[in-house]
């Protein structure tokens, strides 16, 4: 059955108003008809069953059949700082994560980036990155779209990482897989948790530093050395399995 997102002044008692390019998208790409049924989320635990009742040029409106809890979210919080990494690979992480949980991207620009982006080229980045997170929920039945950050520089995700409960740093020259271990077993339910992954060519140990001093820890993934495509869904993977409830 096919989700859509919503906002919360969409929902009324008895429907549900969808607009915007999903409307395009219920009539003329999937070709839905009046009395089929589709799911609708507004960025919560809350899931709507709903039918098609009309379907206009603007509006497409949806009757609700039943709201029901379901818990579809990870119980932490998990922001993935990436390294802007070269070509169309930030697409590729951004959908595969997306599906994995994570709860908000934020691309950054550290010193060994080759993407250099400006004002304009980052704006269009961002709203197609977030596109592509929204089809991604949409695909995975994710209860939320994940936000996806403009890009910011180093120091400012450092600021920004302050807030959650815990920083982590996948880090070549980081020893002790038990350490890994220990703190990826003890993150709780309802806590926040930072991943910053770096870009091709990894973090310069000066960032490092800094991000230590910020108050990261730096975690090994193994011995071998990962791609800043594989490392941020490396570490979602794992967190998914001992987060995930029966």
């Amino acid at each position: 059955m096919y989700r859509f997102f919503v906002e919360e002044h969409q929902i009324e008692p008895t429907r549900i108003h969808i607009t915007g390019s999903d409307v395009n998208h219920i009539r003329n790409v999937l070709r839905m008809k009046p009395g089929e049924e589709i799911l609708v989320s507004a960025q919560g635990s809350l899931e709507y069953r709903c039918y098609i009742e009309r379907l206009e040029e603007e509006e497409v409106t949806a009757v609700i059949l039943y709201a029901m809890e379901n818990d579809l979210e990870l119980p932490s919080r998990i922001y993935l700082f990436q390294g802007l990494p070269k070509g169309d690979k930030m697409e590729f992480i951004i959908q595969k994560t997306v599906e994995l949980g994570v709860h908000e991207i934020i691309p950054v620009a550290s010193r060994r980036c080759v993407v250099k982006l400006d004002e304009k080229k980052a704006r269009s980045k961002t709203a197609r990155w977030q596109g592509i997170a929204e089809s991604a929920a949409k695909q995975s039945k994710r209860m939320i779209v994940p936000q996806i950050h403009p890009v910011m520089k180093f120091e400012q995700a450092l600021e920004y990482a302050k807030s959650l409960d815990m920083v982590l740093i996948p880090y070549e020259l980081a020893k002790g897989m038990r350490h890994t271990r220990e703190l990826f077993a003890g993150i709780r339910p309802g806590q926040s948790v930072g991943i910053f992954i770096g870009p091709e060519g990894g973090f310069e140990e000066d960032e490092v530093r800094q991000a230590v001093e910020a108050g990261a820890q730096p975690v090994t993934l193994g011995r071998r050395i990962l791609r800043t495509e594989t490392a941020g869904m490396t570490v979602l993977s794992i967190l998914m399995y001992l987060m995930e409830e029966d």
